[in-house]
């Protein structure tokens, strides 16, 4: 990827990444945690919910732990779910292809992005996986995003700065392992959903998959009507 936040990742960059997940799934156990107090405002245990990027499963496995039944995950490393099917036999996960999802038009009442748009560093693939998330979730339907915002710490801005320049956006730094990783502007959140009518937005601290702690939030939106 140039510096040019538009520029799609080569296949190469592709193939690299999702190498690393599938490494990472063998060691890797992920952090961001669902405020089921409240999403289970706006979600009913009725309700058909969608995981995006739902790694080896964790949080559907939360969500049927608490008496929700029609669950699916989606997660572009197979060995994610492998893990997820190994953990986790009772749960519908898929592998996801690039920013598909395989569902209809309209048919979830929540989907759920946890810890996924930081593994993305480009504006236009990060775009198209809002608009692949809009198609498939209902009018008035509930999206539930949690992931990373920018820090102020020596440690990341060092490394902000030194890719910067490499991939045209503040916040992208690669990791010595390989993954090549995204923290977020709230101007960009907010860019990114204003599709959305936001219910909840409310900061928080991470621990992070590395033994870290970052800047976080989770925010709660609706559909709005066409």
């Amino acid at each position: 990827m140039s510096a040019d936040r538009n520029v799609e990742p080569s296949p190469e960059e592709r193939a690299r990444q999702i190498a690393y997940w599938n490494q990472a799934a063998k060691t890797k156990d992920f952090t961001t945690n669902l405020r089921i107090d409240e999403f289970s405002k706006y979600v009913s245990k009725r309700d058909f919910v969608v995981d995006v990027g739902c790694g080896y499963g964790r949080i559907l496995a939360e969500l049927h732990r608490l008496g929700y039944a029609r669950l699916v995950g989606f997660d572009p490393a197979e060995a994610m779910i492998h893990r997820g099917k190994v953990e986790h036999p009772y749960l519908d996960l898929r592998l996801m292809n690039g920013e598909v999802l395989d569902l209809p038009n309209r048919c979830a009442d929540a989907i759920l992005l946890m810890g996924v748009l930081t593994c993305i560093a480009s504006d236009t693939v990060q775009d198209r996986l809002l608009n692949e998330i809009f198609r498939i979730l209902k009018s008035g339907g509930i999206l539930y995003v949690s992931d990373f915002l920018l820090n102020r710490d020596e440690r990341n801005l060092i490394r902000y700065e030194k890719y910067k320049d490499l991939y045209g956006i503040r916040g992208v730094f690669a990791l010595p392992e390989g993954a090549l990783l995204r923290h977020h502007s709230e101007e960009r959140i907010q860019n990114l959903l204003d599709r959305f009518e936001q219910k909840e937005y409310h900061r928080l601290t991470f621990n992070t998959m590395n033994g870290h702690t970052s800047n976080g939030f989770f925010y709660i939106g609706i559909k709005k009507e066409a």
